[in-house]
């Protein structure tokens, strides 16, 4: 099977309906009640914080670890997902960050029939996409066995040790105040790790909310990457989330998928660790 890009575009949508194996899910963060009050013809809803992520002690992980292998083959399971299936993802953020999540996790155990809507839920209404408000029933399948991750993964003490490398670079991809520490909406510190080059997410896309192209966006990483290996790229934002954005949009540009730091500044700032705070 030859390589499906990670995005499709919403004008592109109109044949999804056409194959019984296609599963359309709404990952939209938080927006259950938008979901309930209208969302895309044969979407399931997926839960950010109890389908696609493992929610402890934030100093653990952060404020989104990952699921368990057996936790998220039981999400897949309930989403009606098997590994024949081909999943389309989107969001009510024109970024698709949580999207990309669950994209960057059916990647990781090897499902690559998943792609990410370009510009989410709102473009695909714009492109005549039905909705509904319809409860969907997802297909009742069997428990889609994983074993994760097989995408490269980072954790706080490697970070910690190669953050301020010349041959690694660390990517933060949180806004520019946020890395800047001058503000912080969600964790409790602000700030960013020392070393760390802020990238924000919202740089790979256009004006509308559509990603980039992909020659622009190879362009604009492999400058900012220069002559780092691409094993030495570590991604991270604030709770590991919308840097799957960003590792989204690296695939699109036909680039390797770098390391996730799943933490990210959430788990950094709950350890006593070096950081960087507004002067």
């Amino acid at each position: 099977m030859s390589k499906i890009s990670p995005i499709i575009k919403p004008e592109d949508l109109t044949w999804l309906n056409q194959d019984d194996e296609i599963v359309i899910i709404d990952a939209s963060a938080g927006s259950k009640a938008r979901y309930d009050g209208q969302h895309l013809a044969g979407a399931i809803f997926a839960d950010v914080n109890e389908d696609l992520a493992n929610i402890g002690d934030f100093a653990i992980g952060g404020r989104h670890p990952l699921p368990t292998a057996d936790q998220f083959s039981s999400v897949l399971q309930k989403l009606g997902i098997t590994k024949n299936s081909y999943v389309i993802v989107y969001d009510d953020k024109n970024g698709g960050n949580a999207a990309a999540r669950l994209w960057w996790m059916l990647k990781s155990i090897g499902h690559e029939k998943v792609q990410v809507i370009d510009g989410g839920f709102q473009a695909a209404v714009k492109a005549n996409f039905p909705t509904t408000n319809k409860v969907e029933t997802p297909k009742s399948v069997e428990k889609y066995e994983v074993k994760p991750w097989n995408l490269p993964l980072s954790n706080i003490d490697k970070v910690e040790k190669v953050a301020k490398s010349e041959d690694y670079i660390v990517i933060d991809v949180r806004d520019a105040n946020r890395f800047a520490g001058l503000t912080e909406p969600i964790d409790t510190i602000a700030g960013h790790i020392p070393g760390a080059v802020n990238i924000p997410f919202t740089e790979n896309l256009d004006t509308d909310g559509r990603f980039l192209s992909p020659e622009v966006l190879k362009e604009k990483y492999t400058a900012a990457l220069a002559d780092i290996r691409s094993e030495h790229v570590i991604v991270h934002c604030g709770s590991g989330i919308t840097a799957c954005h960003t590792l989204l949009a690296m695939d699109y540009a036909g680039l390797p998928i770098p390391k996730l730091y799943v933490g990210s500044w959430s788990e950094w700032s709950r350890n006593n660790k070096e950081m960087v705070l507004a002067e």
